[in-house]
C-alpha cells in the first residue's frame, strides 16, 4: 500500500488464484476494501511468469510507477511452478490503473535461485533493493539480501547477506526470512521481515541500523532476538506477516499494513490456503525511537 502525492492510496496484493496482478485505489485506507480492482497484468500462458504470481508491490520512482512481483514457471512442470524469480513492470501514466504496464524483465541477482519479495528504497542518493533468496549453499529456504541498483529493475555490484533464519521462531516448518519492508525514521532505518511457515507460526522480525551507517555492511544491522509481531490468541489473529508501511490520511501517524488469518487450524499446505486478509493498525513509537508493533488486531 502506497500513499501518493495525488492523495490516493494504491494497493496491490496476491490474488487467490495467483494468476494476475490487481491494483486498486481510494482516498482512504478504509475505502480500499470497496474499491473496484483493476487487473493490470495477467500471467503468461507458459514458460517464465506463467504460475504462482505472488506478492506484488507498487512503488513510484522518478516519475514512473513500478510493480515488483515474483512468479514461477510453467504449470505443466511441477518443479518449475516453484522456481520463483523476481520481475518488474513499469508504467509512465499518471494513473497506474491505466493498462499501459510494460514488462521490464527479470531482476537478476548474483546467482540464479529461488527468489521473491523484492522491495526498494532510496537513501543518501542511492537506490537499494532488498529481497529474499535461497542462498548459494542451498541451506534453508530463503535469506534476506541487499544490493545497490543502477535502475529500478537492475542491481549492481555484489549482493550482501543481511539475515538468515537462525532463531527458533524463524525456522518453524521452513527456514524462512522473507517479505522485507523498509521504514526510515528517527535517525534509523528499519527492515521488518517475515519468518517460518505461513500458518499460525508466521511472524515478523526486525533489522535496525543507523541512517549514517554503511547499509551494505551486514555488521551495521542488528536483528531482534525475538519476533516483534506474532500470533495473538487474545485478538484472534494468526500468522501476521509480509507487511508494508504507509501513513494516515493526514500524514500524522505511521500505519502498519499486514496480512493474517482469523482462525488457526489449516487443512493441507498453508501456501494453498488463500484466506490471509489485509489489515491495518497504527504503528506507535517508544522513547528510544523504536517502533511498537504490539498485537495484530
Amino acid at each position: 500500500m502506497y500513499k501518493h502525492t495525488d492523495g490516493y492510496y494504491y494497493f496491490t496484493a496476491s490474488v487467490p488464484a495467483f494468476d494476475c496482478i490487481e491494483l486498486r485505489r481510494a482516498r482512504t485506507i478504509q475505502e480500499l476494501e470497496a474499491a473496484e480492482p483493476a487487473v493490470i497484468w495477467r500471467k503468461h500462458a507458459k514458460g517464465r511468469m506463467s504460475a504462482h504470481i505472488w506478492a506484488p508491490e507498487i512503488h513510484y520512482i522518478d516519475g514512473k510507477w513500478y510493480i515488483y512481483f515474483a512468479a514461477g514457471g510453467s504449470d505443466e512442470d511441477e518443479k518449475e511452478v516453484w522456481q520463483h524469480r523476481m520481475y518488474v513492470l513499469e508504467n509512465d501514466a499518471a494513473n497506474p490503473l491505466e493498462p499501459t504496464w510494460v514488462e521490464k524483465g527479470q531482476t537478476r541477482t548474483n546467482w540464479d535461485s529461488f527468489s521473491l519479495d523484492a522491495t526498494t528504497f532510496e537513501h543518501g542518493g542511492v537506490r537499494y533493493l532488498v529481497w529474499a533468496q535461497q542462498g548459494p549453499d542451498n541451506q534453508g529456504n530463503s535469506n534476506l539480501y541487499i544490493a545497490e541498483m543502477s535502475d529500478p529493475w537492475t542491481i549492481r555490484g555484489k549482493q550482501v547477506l543481511l539475515s538468515k533464519p537462525e532463531y527458533a521462531w524463524e525456522i518453524v516448518g521452513f527456514h524462512v526470512n522473507e517479505g522485507p519492508a523498509v521504514l526510515k525514521k528517527n535517525g534509523k532505518i528499519f527492515i521488518s521481515f517475515s519468518a517460518s511457515a505461513t500458518d499460525s507460526n508466521y511472524c515478523m522480525g526486525l533489522l535496525t541500523t543507523l541512517d549514517t551507517s554503511d547499509l551494505l555492511d551486514p555488521n551495521s544491522w542488528t536483528k531482534s532476538p525475538e519476533p516483534v509481531f506474532q500470533t495473538s490468541e487474545e485478538t484472534g489473529q494468526y500468522g501476521p506477516g509480509h507487511n508494508c508501511f504507509t501513513v494516515s490520511e493526514d500524514g500524522a501517524a505511521d500505519i502498519l499494513i499486514y496480512h493474517s488469518r482469523d482462525y488457526k487450524k489449516i487443512v493441507g499446505d498453508p501456501l494453498y490456503e488463500p484466506n490471509r486478509h489485509t489489515r491495518a493498525k497504527v504503528l506507535n513509537w517508544n522513547a528510544e525511537g523504536l517502533p511498537i508493533f504490539d498485537k495484530p488486531e
